[in-house]
């Protein structure tokens, strides 16, 4: 007999297997975007949603000339049905103190992606050379956190190889210094360095907002999907972690190649198939 006590028993695991999926988003650099020309890109975030990712992140300098309008361009933004998941700065150099952007750029950009309806501040650097100038990193990681959130913004890292050199020194010094630290794991970088990143997710999930998935071939970038990076085994942790942040494709390319449409159709598949969103 069916009963509703055995109903809810049933489909309580359903549920909670549908609470826990990631969220699938992108990165607008698989495309070319003239800094300071919003319709261009507008009409990436066009193709975001026409590819049914649910959020997306940009560079500052595609919506810094939007700060002083930031009304009327976030609605022209919200209009695409999108979550702006990040605003994220990388730079050729960094401040040598703090090894990431000065300060003035993080305020600046802070207030203006806040104001756009940025959920994030995402903040790319410089790897530290040393244990004095690491420990001046993690104290600027966390004071800058408090002023991102006074904002109303979640202040992420975003990692490239070298932080996850000589067994991920770096990067668990960075989350065991900043307690409240949040990462958007580049998962591509992170797999250069030689990283096991199923078991990095393991240990870390919880400090995770978000990860990058890039993929590699003999060395080059290939799309999601075509190349070395083991999906399978990641989404596999996804699942066994409960772990439901984003899921970032990055079709980023070195060599200022922009694969657009190219690369982020087999990647939106390869991302459906592995992790069903």
């Amino acid at each position: 007999m069916l009963t509703r006590r055995t109903l809810l028993g049933t489909a309580a695991p359903a549920l909670l297997r549908a609470a826990a999926l990631p969220r699938a988003g992108c990165q607008t650099n698989a495309w070319r975007i003239t800094p300071g020309n919003f319709g261009e890109l507008l009409a990436v975030l066009d193709k975001i949603k026409g590819y049914g990712y649910q959020g997306f992140e940009t560079g500052y300098r595609n919506v810094q000339g939007q700060f002083s309008n930031a009304a009327a361009a976030r609605k022209e933004m919200e209009k695409r049905g999108l979550r702006f998941l990040g605003c994220h700065i990388f730079l050729l150099q960094y401040d040598p103190e703090t090894l990431v952007a000065p300060a003035g750029l993080i305020e600046s950009v802070a207030g203006g992606a806040a104001a756009l309806g940025a959920e994030r501040l995402i903040l790319s650097g410089a790897s530290a050379g040393d244990g004095g100038q690491l420990k001046k990193k993690i104290r600027a990681l966390e004071a800058i956190g408090r002023r991102v959130k006074s904002h109303g913004l979640q202040l992420c890292y975003h990692n490239h190889d070298l932080e996850f050199r000589n067994s991920g020194h770096e990067i668990e010094s960075m989350l065991s210094g900043a307690d409240k630290l949040k990462l958007i794991l580049d998962a591509g970088h992170a797999f250069r360095a030689g990283a096991d990143i199923p078991a990095f997710l393991a240990r870390h999930g919880a400090r995770i907002d978000g990860m990058h998935l890039r993929d590699f071939e003999n060395g080059e970038q290939v799309p999601l999907g075509k190349g070395n990076f083991n999906l399978a085994a990641l989404a596999q942790a996804v699942r066994e972690q409960r772990w439901a942040g984003w899921i970032i494709n990055e079709e980023e390319r070195l060599n200022d190649i922009k694969p657009g449409d190219g690369a982020v159709t087999p990647a939106r598949a390869a991302i459906k198939t592995a992790f069903g969103v």
